[in-house]
């Protein structure tokens, strides 16, 4: 086989076991998501916190995705990336093995300060992740490594909630005991992210450029050479690069707006899908299931979600991605009032519809947002990642409504940011010249 057919070969130099270990990463941010999404029911029994209360779980793990964008790309713009992958492996572990040690105290303050290293941690893994994958081998096949890394992030959202059951299988309402059932499940995780910190020690990557943060971030490299290129005045061309500030493109600035809805929406939905399906005093449906089999069903969502993903990517070769997303936002629209009609079945099976429904959104929207911003397409996509910020603040919202009306009230909290996504797909992602 060619090197230029080949994922990782470049140069004669075979980057398979980098990339391995690269994939890892994307496969431990995926665990550590799917874990906390599921840990919301958890404590709202243990702890008899409200539903808004528990959300502060996604508050700080999301917030601290908005608070450490900026700084760990200056750690690794002055330390490199590699240095940076390590030290988010280091924040990752400590915050996990703090958790573990903390959790006799019975305190969820602590375990929330826990969870804002955890996610100080992940963005830091994030922000060096994707440009890695752009780096170990050839340049025409880097999409196909971004997405085959990304996959093992699917993977791993419909692992972490198996390890949750372990939590709620083990849980005792002893006082002094109503935490101790995370400290196997987060010690393990914790030691198992440090023995990845001291691979990456030892590993030898390539170092980072500009050109490969731009290629991960989705720009397209625009030859300068005399005669082989010239300026694209229509913005309706591919080709088309924009010469206004950042912040004067609408559709950037409405892309970032979406993307703050769609995954403030997306970590309602997750968050409280085992409320909705276990919930006994504020739910009048049938069927009901035990709670301890809660994250099984989350499992089986995130599934529905992965499978939307890779079966999103393949019809975007038949469709336009603004016409899928356009059709996928209203899906979900329609699908959320027949749960908050709590008719029995067809509520969870539309719950589950809006799993697979929501999955293309997060790429899509980040897609359209950075399109013909060239040289300001890494800028953009900074303030991109700062946006799952909404997933900071929308599910205190949506957990006050679900305890004031009912959980099944609260799954119509979303519908205006699905609106709104609607709408960026049919009209907010136009580029204005």
């Amino acid at each position: 086989m060619s090197n230029k057919k080949s994922l990782f070969v470049k140069d004669g130099v075979n980057y398979a076991a980098p990339f391995a270990a690269i994939s890892a990463l994307f496969f431990l941010w995926g665990i550590a998501h799917g874990l906390l999404d599921a840990l919301d029911k958890n404590f709202q029994d243990m702890l008899h916190l409200k539903k808004w209360q528990s959300s502060l779980i996604q508050f700080h793990l999301y917030g601290a995705y908005a608070a450490m964008a900026i700084p760990a790309g200056l750690f690794m713009k002055k330390y490199g990336y590699k240095k940076g992958v390590i030290f988010g492996l280091l924040l990752f572990a400590c915050g996990a093995l703090i958790a573990a040690a903390t959790a006799p105290a019975q305190s969820f303050v602590l375990f929330l300060l826990c969870l804002l290293i955890i996610g100080c941690g992940l963005a830091t893994l994030e922000t060096a992740a994707n440009p890695y994958t752009t780096k170990l081998g050839p340049p025409e096949t880097a999409e196909r490594r971004i997405n085959f890394s990304q996959s093992f992030n699917g993977l791993a959202w419909t692992i972490g909630p198996l390890i949750a059951i372990y939590i709620y299988g083990n849980r005792s309402h002893v006082e002094g005991e109503k935490m101790m059932s995370i400290v196997l499940p987060f010690a393990l995780i914790g030691l198992a992210v440090l023995m990845v910190a001291f691979i990456f020690k030892r590993l030898k990557l390539p170092e980072i450029t500009e050109e490969d943060e731009n290629a991960a971030h989705g720009a397209h490299h625009v030859s300068t050479t005399p005669g082989e290129a010239m300026e694209v005045s229509d913005p309706s061309d591919s080709r088309y690069i924009t010469k206004k500030p950042l912040w004067q493109n609408r559709h950037f600035k409405l892309g970032v707006i979406a993307q703050a809805c769609y995954v403030g929406a997306q970590t309602g939905v997750f968050s409280y899908l085992i409320n909705f399906l276990t919930d006994d005093k504020d739910m009048h449906m049938e069927p009901r299931f035990d709670v301890a089999d809660g994250p099984y069903f989350l499992s089986i969502g995130f599934a529905l979600f992965m499978i939307g993903r890779i079966s999103g990517s393949a019809m975007m070769k038949y469709f336009k991605p603004t016409k899928l997303l356009a059709f996928y936002a209203l899906a979900v629209c329609i699908l959320l009032p027949v749960i908050g009609a709590e008719i029995g079945w067809p509520s969870v099976i539309a719950l589950y519809g809006v799993f697979f429904f929501m999955s293309i959104m997060f790429p899509t929207i980040f897609a359209l947002a950075i399109k013909s911003l060239g040289p300001q397409t890494k800028r953009g996509a900074a303030f991109l990642v700062m946006s799952v910020a909404g997933g900071a603040v929308f599910p205190l919202l949506m957990g006050a409504v679900a305890d004031t009306y009912g959980m099944a009230t609260g799954f119509l909290v979303p519908i205006p940011l699905f609106i709104f996504i609607l709408y960026y797909a049919v009209n907010g992602h136009k580029i204005r010249g």
